[in-house]
């Protein structure tokens, strides 16, 4: 799998499983290692690439509107 400039376009769940994908190879073992080192490289990049999506996503979590139509953060908070 290469990555291509189309990559910032696939979706975080893509993503995650391209990822995996990645992952349940190298853990085989029985993958050469200049496939291995392509497909780590492929990895972080997909890793990266997620971790992009999360964070636009959090940004945009802690902007919501009160009832004044003011931003306020937002914070997020485990149940008792």
């Amino acid at each position: 799998m290469k990555m291509t400039k189309d990559s910032q376009e696939i979706s975080f769940e893509e993503a995650m499983e391209k990822l995996e994908a990645l992952v349940e190879k190298l853990e085989g073992g029985d993958v050469p290692l200049e496939k291995a080192i392509n497909y780590y490289q492929d990895g972080m990049k997909l890793s990266k690439l997620c971790s992009e999506k999360l964070n636009r996503v959090e940004t945009q979590m802690q902007q919501i509107v009160n009832e004044n139509g003011e931003f306020e953060p937002f914070d997020m908070q485990e149940d008792e």
